[in-house]
């Protein structure tokens, strides 16, 4: 929609999104916790795609040319470095109002993303396929993670890359994603995660195997409470991890 048509712009909406839009990347503000994490996620899906496509990360734009699906996009903290980096990114998000908070921020950060409200089962339906596809703290969300993989599988081209980050189902998951992020913190709000949907990474592993996809790494990500800061770890997959897969050729 163009913000010159005067008969067709509400700039009353406008407003109430651009408010929005300034919430999502403040970070000092609700989602601080998730401005945390993200640059240990940047850390670990930079790493990723340079190693699988041969790129160099210290040139300008090192992913010009490959076509990235971001799930879950929400306000675009993760598609936005993508097309810095020089990806041609889609963002897609099931809830409707995350599109237009991330859409404008795209705006006004001079970034041409194509943010879509839609679902990986309706793109896969309308062949859509990436060379990179992010899952980043999804899938403990879905009704049917085998059915959401297939999915997934069916939107990489084959040599294509599947990063999916989650959550671990143990105690120190509970104590921590749960009673500590949503009850003590109140980092998230409560019931926003459900412990029983939470996937261990051998789990998590037979899931993306089944659906056609070939596992070839997976990390932990860690928090240390002292220095306030994530890491990523070769061996602390107890609570937050991501794993890497490819759809073989």
């Amino acid at each position: 929609m163009s913000s010159t048509d005067s008969s067709t712009v509400d700039q009353a909406e406008i407003a109430k999104f651009e408010a929005m839009a300034a919430e999502w990347w403040d970070l000092d503000g609700k989602f601080k916790p998730l401005h945390m994490l993200n640059p240990c996620r940047l850390d670990y899906i930079t790493q990723q795609i340079a190693a699988e496509f041969g790129r160099d990360l210290a040139t300008d734009r090192p992913f010009e040319g490959l076509r990235l699906l971001d799930i879950g996009c929400g306000g675009g903290l993760l598609c936005e470095p993508m097309v810095r980096l020089g990806a041609t990114v889609v963002g897609a998000d099931a809830a409707a109002r995350n599109i237009p908070v991330a859409r404008i921020h795209a705006e006004q950060s001079g970034l041409e993303i194509d943010y879509r409200h839609t679902t990986a089962e309706a793109m896969a339906a309308d062949g859509e396929v990436f060379d990179v596809v992010l899952n980043m703290e999804v899938i403990e969300h879905v009704a049917d993670p085998a059915a959401y993989l297939a999915a997934v599988h069916a939107l990489m081209k084959p040599g294509g890359l599947h990063i999916c980050s989650t959550i671990n189902r143990n105690a120190k998951s509970f104590a921590m994603a749960i009673l500590g992020a949503e009850y003590v913190m109140r980092w998230l709000p409560k019931g926003t995660h459900e412990w029983n949907k939470f996937i261990t990474p051998d789990e998590l592993f037979a899931l993306i195997e089944g659906a056609g996809l070939t596992p070839v790494d997976r990390k932990g990500f860690q928090f240390n409470p002292i220095t306030w800061s994530w890491r990523i770890s070769d061996r602390d997959l107890s609570v937050n991890y991501v794993t890497t897969s490819t759809r073989p050729t």
